[in-house]
């Protein structure tokens, strides 16, 4: 009796367990007419394999068509989340990985959330010192880092920081390679937003920062638009790289692409998870630092470091610059030395 009463039962509680599952799935979708219904995408991927959990039981039951239509379309919704739907508002359509061109220079950007208050900051630094990026765009660069950065003056002199109000957040970029003669890299002037020009070797590039706040109810919808002139500034050539607190297949990312003219570039999966979890878990967290390009960029790989005491990981961007017809550089840009290239903002 006892079997036949769960089994009774199990159809409408796997039903009503799916439904509510699939609500938030759903809105995500939808976050083109609110950002409240956004701040349900970026749980698109958790959702999708919750909701398949919750609608398998339904194959084992009489409802085996309404089980299978379910589940196929948990696997759909979590298809979006990869670039691979070609399909208008239902997921991000991510930009090309190009091979390694022998013939070309390769170059390395790191993207690293510090965290304003890590514990173990030489960590960050130790890494550094191994993977010896050419350029680096950094988030929450606190008072307490704007100190501990100053370490590696020496390695990376040019650089701008931008400091946030309250001294907790900001950002900057610093560059093993000089900026360009004649730009003068600047800032937003809300700690959210670094740019700057850098030579490559006579070819420049523009290099961004950013780093947005949380989603609805938190002003991150705002400040996208409060940004988009500065987004419109970057240069026909370029990166940019940051913490956005959203995941690349929602609207958030979507919206500073188009006001910058940039493609997004494929995510390295998860880079964030509450401080704690072990790192064996950061595969379940979130994938909210983006990488946008445009122009002569050619990416290579985009992925993920070891943790560094923050709850982000080091993302590794390797790339390179396409050249002109005849192998030529298209810019002729002086080298600026170190201390006409030194700005905070």
């Amino acid at each position: 009796m006892g079997g036949l009463s769960f089994r009774r039962w199990l159809a409408p509680l796997s039903a009503a367990c799916t439904l509510l599952v699939a609500a938030p799935l759903a809105a995500g979708f939808f976050g083109h007419l609110h950002p409240a219904l956004d701040s349900f995408a970026h749980f698109r991927a958790h959702l999708a394999i919750l909701m398949g959990l919750t609608a398998l039981p339904l194959l084992a039951t009489r409802y085996l068509k309404v089980g299978a239509l379910l589940v196929l379309a948990a696997v759909l919704s979590f298809a979006t989340t990869s670039g691979t739907v070609p399909i208008p508002r239902l997921g991000m359509q991510y930009g090309s990985l190009y091979p390694v061109d022998p013939e070309r220079p390769a170059f390395k950007l790191m993207q690293l959330n510090l965290r304003y208050d890590n514990a173990t900051p030489e960590q960050v630094l130790s890494m550094i010192g191994r993977v010896k990026p050419d350029v680096l765009t950094l988030d929450e660069v606190s008072d307490m880092w704007v100190e501990k950065l100053k370490l590696i003056q020496a390695a990376y002199p040019y650089r701008i920081q931008c400091p946030y109000p309250t001294g907790l957040f900001g950002v900057a970029i610093l560059s093993r390679r000089p900026f360009a003669a004649g730009t003068t890299p600047h800032c937003d002037g809300r700690g959210a937003f670094a740019l700057a020009t850098i030579d490559f070797g006579g070819k420049t590039l523009d290099v961004a920062a950013l780093h947005l706040g949380w989603p609805w109810p938190y002003p991150q919808y705002w400040e996208v638009g409060g940004l988009t002139p500065f987004f419109r500034e970057i240069g026909k050539t370029a990166i940019l790289a940051g913490d956005l607190n959203a995941a690349p297949w929602s609207r958030t990312p979507a919206r500073v692409a188009e006001a910058g003219g940039l493609t997004p570039m494929p995510s390295p999966g998860s880079t964030w998870m509450r401080l704690g979890v072990p790192a064996t878990l950061f595969y379940a967290g979130l994938p909210i630092d983006n990488v946008f390009a445009k122009g002569d960029v050619e990416v290579h790989s985009i992925r993920t470091l070891d943790p560094v005491g923050s709850d982000h990981l080091p993302v590794l961007v390797d790339f390179s610059l396409r050249l002109d017809a005849g192998g030529e550089h298209r810019t002729d840009v002086a080298a600026a030395g170190p201390e006409s290239s030194l700005h905070s903002g």
